[in-house]
């Protein structure tokens, strides 16, 4: 007789079966690797928006020991525009560690996987899961809004009592056997059916056990962060070409937002900005060619970026000293990693 847990389980791989997600790239071959590198894509991105990325880098860099030998300007470059750019960084260094202490794999051991750069624990069990059909739960967005539906647990899942509790649950629904399937349509079940907004719940598989659909709060849980308003950051970014078209880019500092990508010099205001420029070019600051603002949300702000534009600008030989200042082609900016707002205010 199956116990209410191993029947969920059957009835979301029945489903999995029927209207799961078979033919992703990452599944073909579905190599510890590229399950990996597919789980770092998906936090906070959507499939469709990952897989012309992860089908690019993996072209590029197929392996893990590929991946370690690359520079970070590569890494970063196959990377722009996934936003979010902590987690290519992180790609790279645990890329590295497992080249220096796991022969070039990624571990199978569970504390050792999840001790690498950008592995929690939700992600190392969906590595060992679908790489190798461990029985580990995963824990990600998708799953703590199905399990917090399913079973009507109140409170926000980031609160740490919220969380253990759903991480209680994850593991009891385990099935014994197709630990890769079952990960895959956990995922699915939330990402195409169970959604944030008008979930499918007239054909859900599990709606005759779902205490949010019996009760009609299904609107209502997971419940929300409290919220508050986004705070807004403005600044000034300054597009200079020299006089062959070329663009002065700046490697921005190794920590916080867009950190060690190539982007435009970006000053808290005009004062600062004037003062940056006037050191390196003889530029008239108040003759700059003023650009539409470039508006940019990160979870805890807002930004907004005010460019200012100089053609043909002539730079004081210091400028050539400095490591973190750039003049590059148009040509080349597919080579380095730039914002995505950035790249899109240079494409014009």
């Amino acid at each position: 007789m199956s116990t209410p847990s191993a029947d969920l389980a059957d009835r979301l791989l029945a489903w999995f079966d029927r209207a799961g997600r078979h033919d992703l790239p990452w599944q073909h071959p579905r190599t510890p690797y590229r399950v990996w590198l597919s789980e770092i894509m998906l936090q906070q991105t959507q499939v469709r928006v990952v897989i012309p990325y992860f089908e690019r880098f993996v072209a590029a860099l197929p392996d893990v020991r590929a991946l370690a030998a690359a520079p970070l300007d590569q890494v970063l470059a196959l990377w722009s525009g996934l936003g979010y750019y902590a987690r290519a960084r992180h790609l790279h260094a645990a890329a590295r560690l497992c080249v220096e202490r796991h022969d070039g794999e990624l571990p199978r051991d569970f504390d050792a996987l999840a001790a690498l750069p950008g592995i929690g624990r939700s992600t190392a069990g969906a590595i060992l899961a679908q790489a190798w059909g461990e029985r580990f739960p995963i824990l990600d967005g998708n799953v703590k809004r199905v399990l917090a539906r399913l079973h009507g647990i109140e409170g926000w899942p980031g609160l740490p009592a919220v969380e253990k509790r759903l991480w209680a649950l994850a593991e009891a629904q385990l099935p014994h056997t197709r630990l890769a399937d079952y990960t895959q349509a956990q995922m699915d079940f939330g990402a195409t059916l169970c959604t944030r907004f008008d979930p499918a719940c007239v054909i859900c598989p599990l709606q005759d056990r779902c205490v949010a659909l019996r009760e009609g709060r299904v609107d209502e849980l997971p419940t929300p962060k409290p919220g508050k308003p986004l705070p807004e950051r403005r600044a000034i970014v300054l597009w200079i070409e020299d006089g062959a078209g070329r663009v002065l880019l700046q490697r921005r500092p190794p920590a916080g937002i867009w950190a060690a990508l190539w982007s435009l010099p970006e000053h808290p205001d005009h004062d600062a900005a004037r003062h940056w420029l006037a050191r390196r070019f003889d530029l008239d600051f108040d003759r700059a060619e003023p650009l539409a603002p470039v508006a940019h949300g990160f979870t805890h702000y807002r930004l907004q970026l005010q460019p200012l534009r100089w053609r043909a600008a002539t730079p004081r030989p210091a400028v050539g000293d400095e490591p973190d200042l750039r003049w590059v082609a148009p040509s080349e900016f597919a080579a380095l990693g730039i914002p995505a707002p950035i790249r899109r205010l240079l494409a014009g």
